[in-house]
């Protein structure tokens, strides 16, 4: 079942087409209802078994035959049931299933679409009922992934991944951070990872040179402070920072020593400093202000008064394609680049946050290996080149795939974007745990009270340490 590589021309040529159409907030996956059965393989065995207990010899052997060669012409016919969400808005789907299929005749590939507003706890029922059918799920996130692996619905996948050969490491470590109890449940097919956008013109302007893959935080604050202007009138703002907890929280687990996961968060008090000082100089916008007025990242960078923002790499095909449909100014920001993530003294230049889309295979499957192929195929080489293809950033990631993104149309042309495409360390913005959800419910609520100023810094990280702590 193994076929060769896709194209990387066909593939480049494909993007093009594909990759201004697939706009939108987040990228996330999607789905599609279907219901099938899998052919029999071995119909021409079970037939003869009974031609040989069954006195109509001739009857028997003509039906034989005949079986034989609707096996040979099926070639062995697979169907795979794959639990998607979000089909009919997200690309990469038929892409996916369409791209396996024909590396793969006679295998068909079934989505069905659970819906991304309760993805997780639909699936979650789904697996725990006797009548479940899928062979594959797609894991959007890791609560939903501790759920499964919890109740025992998922397969293990080591020994399936040691007989395959596959190399760990070309995930950037993220494997280690989704083991539970030393094994894993899934492998990863798209990855989305948080890097600097900033927009030229507002460099241009002031006569600042551009920021650098090597940026650590202190040249990064100086860097926000030099292209702020609170003219009125024509106010920049030297960064922008949206609401989620991850986007000031999360700079202080780069150096991977640290996870939110640690039940101290002390180490989380120089960042929260940082931004709160920018807010006090003008720097940024408020926190407050933002909250109250519900205004997206997107429409705050595509205003064209902010200088750098940080922001996950789904933005990069939002960006690209707004700008193309009219619906960005490209006067406003149509002039814009990306780097790596700034990072403290002493860590390496490229380590940075992110998120996984993951696949496995499920424990009641009856066709596991067959079920397991499908996964390797989507979250190796093949895979990643169909992601790419349709303007998402798969897992694997390498020069080939990172060229692809960086050829498509309205990608910007200079170096250091191109080499912002790539990354040193890859730390998950939260690692597997049992209580994953809990601990994230609770710096999500004390990251508001700080942000707020409801709470000091101490006073916040304070309470965090001691919730977390219960737990």
């Amino acid at each position: 079942m193994k076929k060769k590589v896709v194209s990387m021309l066909l593939v480049a040529s494909m993007a093009a087409s594909l990759f201004a159409g697939c706009g939108g907030g987040s990228n996330e996956p999607a789905a599609d209802d279907s219901a099938a059965d899998a052919a029999a393989d071995d119909a021409a065995d079970d037939t003869a078994d009974d031609a040989a207990a069954d006195d109509a010899a001739d009857d028997t052997a003509d039906d034989t035959a005949d079986d034989a060669a609707a096996d040979d012409a099926s070639g062995d016919a697979v169907t795979l049931k794959w639990a998607i969400w979000d089909k009919d808005t997200t690309p990469y789907w038929d892409a996916l299933k369409e791209g396996y299929e024909a590396a793969n005749p006679g295998v068909t590939v079934e989505m069905t679409d659970l819906g991304s507003t309760d993805y997780s706890t639909v699936l979650a029922t789904e697996l725990s009922g006797s009548g479940s059918e899928f062979d594959v799920v797609t894991i959007k996130d890791v609560p939903g992934y501790a759920t499964l692996v919890s109740k025992n619905t998922l397969e293990p996948l080591d020994s399936y991944i040691s007989d395959a050969g596959i190399d760990l490491s070309q995930y950037g470590g993220v494997d280690s951070q989704v083991t539970v109890d030393g094994s894993l449940y899934e492998l990863p097919f798209r990855n989305d990872f948080w890097v600097v956008f900033y927009n030229k013109d507002v460099f241009d302007n002031a006569g600042v040179d551009y920021p650098t893959n090597d940026m650590t935080f202190d040249e990064y604050d100086e860097l926000a402070r030099k292209l702020t202007s609170t003219d009125f009138g024509s106010q920049v703002y030297g960064a922008h920072y949206h609401t989620w907890r991850s986007a000031v929280q999360l700079f202080g687990v780069l150096d991977g020593e640290h996870s939110v996961l640690d039940g101290n968060y002390d180490f989380l008090k120089p960042y929260y400093e940082m931004v709160l000082k920018q807010e006090d100089d003008q720097v940024c916008r408020n926190y407050a202000d933002l909250s109250a007025e519900g205004l997206h990242y997107s429409a705050a960078f595509s205003s064209g008064d902010v200088a750098m923002m940080n922001m996950g790499s789904w933005f990069i095909s939002t960006l690209i394609s707004n700008i193309q449909s009219g619906e960005y100014d490209a006067s406003l920001c149509g002039n814009w680049g990306i780097v790596k993530y700034p990072h403290a003294d002493g860590v390496e230049a490229g380590s940075t946050l992110g998120t996984i889309t993951g696949l496995a295979v499920t424990s009641a499957s009856t066709q596991k290996d067959a079920a397991f192929d499908f996964v390797k195929w989507v979250s190796g080489e093949e895979g990643a080149a169909v992601m790419a293809g349709t303007g998402n950033f798969p897992a694997l990631v390498n020069d080939e795939i990172s060229g692809i993104i960086a050829g498509m149309e309205g990608f910007p042309e200079d170096e250091n974007s191109k080499e912002a495409l790539s990354y040193s360390n890859l730390y998950l913005e939260l690692p597997y745990a049992e209580n994953a959800s809990e601990i994230n419910d609770i710096l999500d609520t004390y990251h508001l009270s700080i942000m707020n100023r409801e709470m000091t810094v101490d006073e916040g990280i304070a309470a965090m340490n001691d919730e977390v702590g219960k737990l």
